[in-house]
């Protein structure tokens, strides 16, 4: 279903074969360090490319890193050090996470190339979970799932 609004403010609904399920398509942030957050991106997903870049006024330099369904929007606006934010203490975001073929090669991967380590949790029987840090201290998850099915995945003990 999807909802309009007509010029008199009357909502009405609209059935369509083509609404498409949500999801995110992408993520903007802030680097200190624009070309070191696309080395850890693709040092941690190798299958990201480059989908687009350029400079404005706001942004001096901004880069589409990912997929060609999802990215994330690194922009440079000439912060030289991570600001007052502390994860899990201030409103905002913690971490983001994604969903990764071989969570051990990637774990051997961000190791190898010397990005801080975080939690790591491997005692589920459907997905195993890694955390790291890039340069500007934002924290990753990355999970692998070894279950199709979705109550499989997303069993969580209370």
């Amino acid at each position: 279903m999807i909802t309009t609004i007509d010029t008199d403010g009357k909502i009405s609904r609209i059935d369509s074969h083509n609404s498409m399920k949500p999801f995110l398509e992408h993520l903007n942030m802030t680097s200190t360090d624009v070309d070191e957050t696309i080395r850890f991106l693709q040092t941690a997903m190798p299958e990201f490319s480059i989908r687009g870049e350029g400079g404005g006024q706001k942004a001096q330099r901004w880069v589409h890193i990912g997929t060609e369904d999802s990215y994330l929007c690194i922009e440079d606006r000439g912060a030289t050090e991570k600001g007052p934010h502390q994860p899990y203490v201030h409103p905002g975001m913690n971490h983001m996470g994604f969903v990764v073929s071989d969570g051990a090669a990637l774990a051997e991967r961000m190791i190898e190339a010397g990005y801080k380590q975080g939690a790591t949790y491997l005692d589920h029987p459907h997905r195993h979970r890694y955390y790291f840090f890039d340069h500007d201290g934002n924290e990753y998850e990355f999970v692998q799932y070894f279950s199709d099915n979705p109550g499989e995945r997303n069993e969580y003990e209370s």
